[in-house]
């Protein structure tokens, strides 16, 4: 058995140092955060098993995410819709529908997804490996586990991300559009034509980059959480609901900073 494997290593360095856990979890996930981002580069990409997760990400994250969006995109575009009627501008639905579903409830909503669906299942599937000893024989076998399984699930999860952030893009704004035209009594040509008002390119590769950095994130916190999971059956729970609760604080802190920084550019 490897005790250099991240699995034991996690296990010993925090039983012989408990008070030091947070600081050596965060140093094991970013080293092995290094060797994904080093492996993808540098190493043969196992393609069947990317295309095997990838089609799990989107089995597992279609849906959800096209329920999700409903509500969302009805609440924001209903409330700034009050907003503009009370100032005498209805027609300018199309640009509060398209500013908040690309900039905002898009990318929100591929988070909780990816983070809630796609990231859970990695670590529960690696977690199950782990506690069976699966990664270790892969070892055994000359076979990094980091190569096999991590790196293909971190690029499923980021490139699945990226297109379910247009899936879902497309989808809300499609239901904002019908919504406005039935409902509250919008022309169709007023809010098409708004709809690139304040929203524009800029936007949509701000919105890009945060679903791309939300599935890279999601999935490398799964995959970590996954590899290094001990305590048996119980273990691997723990690490479930560890998966999400970190990653929609990670997630949550990219959105923040991205639109801050998206801000400076898209609104010069």
């Amino acid at each position: 058995m490897d005790l250099t494997s991240p699995a034991w290593r996690a296990r010993i360095l925090t039983s012989a140092y408990p008070a030091t856990r947070p600081v050596r979890v965060m140093g094991g996930f970013f080293g092995m955060s290094l060797d994904v981002i080093v492996g993808i580069f540098t190493t043969p990409l196992a393609w069947r098993e990317y295309l095997s997760q990838s089609w799990f990400v989107a089995r597992v994250s279609f849906l959800p995410a096209v329920l999700m969006v409903i509500p969302y995109s009805l609440i924001s575009t209903f409330i700034f819709n009050i907003v503009l009627n009370e100032l005498g501008a209805a027609d300018f639905s199309g640009s509060g529908s398209a500013f908040f579903n690309v900039n905002q409830i898009a990318p929100l909503v591929t988070v909780l997804v990816t983070a809630g669906a796609a990231a859970t299942a990695m670590c529960a599937d690696l977690g199950a490996r782990t506690i069976r000893e699966e990664l270790d024989a892969l070892r055994v076998m000359g076979i990094d586990p980091i190569n096999a399984l991590v790196i293909p699930r971190v690029l499923a999860a980021t490139t699945i991300s990226v297109a379910l952030n247009g899936l879902v893009v497309l989808s809300s704004m499609v239901v904002s559009f019908f919504f406005c035209i039935n409902l509250l009594h919008v022309s169709a040509g007023a809010f098409v034509s708004g709809m690139t008002v304040i929203t524009g390119l800029g936007d949509v590769v701000v919105s890009l980059i945060k679903s791309f950095l939300f599935g890279l994130g999601a999935g490398l916190i799964g995959c970590y959480k996954g590899i290094s999971v001990g305590g048996g059956p119980a273990g691997v729970g723990n690490a479930v609901n560890e998966t999400v609760v970190f990653a929609f604080m990670m997630l949550f802190t990219i959105n923040m900073i991205v639109t801050a920084v998206g801000v400076q550019f898209t609104m010069k």
